[in-house]
């Protein structure tokens, strides 16, 4: 028998990403995080917050419900605990919402920093207004059902990525990053390294010192786009 299925379908104790990690990671763009943990991480474009100013920073809390039945949600809001990131996989149906403003309401009552679902979610206005991060696959003002089981914490597949209990995700204008529990930490020295390379790269464009990328030349030259010795 497999570990997973072993386990019973509500886990309620997990190990989360540190405390300090994730304060780290709320300062740090989304695209910075995926490029340094080799550019994978990123949950598929369709998943994007209600709003642009949104963002968060914490460990997550998977969900897995059947299309259109959010059941294990209410479940996840029971157990989760504040600063926590509630990831659903929702399938990716659109056809019910699986949140909308009361769920909301008492996710920021909670202290839950955000929620991320593949699936569709309703009353958006109120939860722009309400400013809670809410990250969703689309809309839908159909209601969802609450009777169908699913699970509490194991291993989900989003957006192309696979989420487990406890890892690190980030969210902000761009999408959501999900980075691996145990590799957190040492993407933050990665991750500052690049900000400060970047900050530098658009200097020198600004001043004019660099208006191409240094690497351009040898890259086309491994492409066999221009051969040895030739410039652009």
């Amino acid at each position: 028998m497999s570990q997973a299925a072993a386990l019973p379908d509500v886990v309620r104790d997990i190990a989360r990403v540190d405390a300090q990690v994730v304060e780290q990671a709320a300062q740090l763009p989304s695209s910075i995080l995926a490029d340094v943990a080799g550019r994978r991480g990123g949950l598929h474009g369709h998943i994007a917050p209600l709003a642009s100013n949104m963002r968060f920073a914490g460990p997550a809390i998977t969900v897995e419900v059947r299309p259109g039945d959010n059941l294990m949600i209410h479940a996840a809001m029971a157990v989760a605990q504040p600063g926590d990131v509630i990831v659903v996989d929702g399938k990716g149906d659109l056809s019910s919402a699986l949140m909308g403003e009361i769920m909301s309401q008492q996710c920021v009552a909670l202290g839950i920093a955000a929620v991320v679902i593949d699936g569709a979610v309703r009353d958006s206005e109120a939860i722009r207004e309400l400013g809670f991060p809410m990250y969703a696959a689309g809309l839908n003002p159909n209601g969802p059902t609450k009777f169908v089981p699913g699970r509490l914490n194991h291993p989900i597949s989003i957006g192309g990525v696979t989420v487990h209990p406890g890892d690190l995700v980030v969210g902000d204008a761009d999408g959501v990053t999900v980075v691996e529990r145990a590799k957190a930490a040492a993407m933050l020295p990665l991750a500052a390294d690049k900000v400060a390379a970047e900050t530098k790269r658009i200097a020198d464009i600004q001043n004019r010192l660099a208006l191409a990328p240094a690497w351009l030349d040898g890259a086309l030259r491994a492409a066999g786009v221009i051969r040895d010795g030739e410039t652009l």
